[in-house]
């Protein structure tokens, strides 16, 4: 409850100093005020009158309680509430371009590549509150698998259920893949439009060339970050299947367009960013995150609640009980 009290005016409180000087006084004048007479007895003085005689000293008690309100009214305690009003100024519209051709099955990333970049990509799409995002998936060709949203609960049940197939057609076409984003982003009105886009082998499908599709980012304002995903060298690999239909695994070469990779992250303003393991993978999805920042204006609203006129009162009332019983039970003892 005092927590969210302060006072205005804090050296106001330097006038308590005054009450250790007031009673040292009023002790010192209590005691001049003391006459001394000796007698044999004292018996024939008691009275029912000496009881109120001992507690004289409330009166000056109640003037110095007072006026240590008094001082404590004069520092302007009052409370204070903040509200925060946040409003986004400049959104950013994010399409997420993931290759889901049977490479991304390669288990050099824990449990495997796919798997692995949807952990990350759900922590990224997880920080990124305020603005909106879709997500495209492409092997041989491309699809939209999320128009670009602020729901970020579809983005993520989207996200959770892309995996490989054998319905789209296999291959690598990084120029689909990036066209198809382009597309989903061409109409954005955001300040900003982003295409995050990887893919873990070379363009080798698709009828868009991956250098016409940047073109286009271009020509429509979208920054584009690509990322290569796999280990340097030997990774274990799809490489045929098994008889009940599973994958057969062998070690495979990775091979990664990344001399494509930059050129695209270069022309359109982007980055080119290399994921050889799992941490790398997240670490570059942070480095994404820091990179494209939304504008967050924020304000603050305080509602100040002035408490000194309760004290005001009480110490009043205080002044007034002093004087009433100074002029009525404890008249005959000042």
């Amino acid at each position: 409850m005092l927590d969210n009290i302060e006072f205005l005016n804090k050296e106001f409180f330097w006038l308590l100093l005054l009450l250790p000087i007031a009673i040292a006084w009023y002790i010192f004048k209590s005691k001049r005020q003391t006459a001394e007479l000796k007698i044999s007895s004292i018996q024939g003085f008691k009275t029912s009158g000496s009881f109120w005689a001992k507690f004289k000293h409330v009166l000056f008690a109640l003037r110095l309680i007072a006026l240590a309100l008094l001082i404590t009214a004069l520092a302007r305690p009052r409370t204070v509430d903040v509200s925060t009003r946040t409003k986004t100024t400049r959104g950013i519209d994010i399409v997420m371009a993931i290759d889901v051709s049977a490479s991304m099955l390669a288990k050099d990333l824990v449990p495997d590549r796919l798997e692995a970049l949807k952990k990350v990509a759900a922590d990224f799409i997880n920080g990124r509150p305020n603005d909106r995002i879709g997500l495209v998936e492409y092997a041989g060709e491309a699809f939209t698998k999320t128009p670009i949203t602020s729901d970020k609960n579809i983005v993520l049940r989207s996200l959770r259920d892309i995996k490989y197939n054998t319905i789209i057609q296999q291959g690598t076409a990084i120029g689909m893949g990036l066209a198809t984003s382009v597309n989903r982003l061409k109409d954005s009105k955001a300040k900003s439009k982003v295409i995050i886009l990887l893919t873990d082998g070379v363009n080798n499908s698709g009828f868009i060339d991956p250098k016409t599709a940047s073109e286009l980012a271009v020509e429509y304002g979208i920054k584009t970050y690509t990322i290569g995903l796999g280990t340097n060298g030997m990774a274990l690999s799809p490489i045929g299947y098994r008889a009940d239909g599973g994958f057969r695994y062998g070690r495979a070469q990775v091979e990664i367009d990344e001399d494509l990779l930059k050129e695209i992250a270069d022309a359109t303003g982007g980055k080119y960013f290399r994921a050889t393991n799992n941490k790398k993978l997240a670490e570059i999805y942070a480095e994404i995150n820091k990179l494209e920042t939304t504008e967050v204006e924020e304000r603050k609203y305080y509602n100040y609640e002035e408490k000194y006129r309760p004290l005001v009162i009480l110490a009043l009332f205080l002044v007034l009980l002093e004087w009433v019983l100074k002029h009525t039970i404890f008249r005959s003892f000042v």
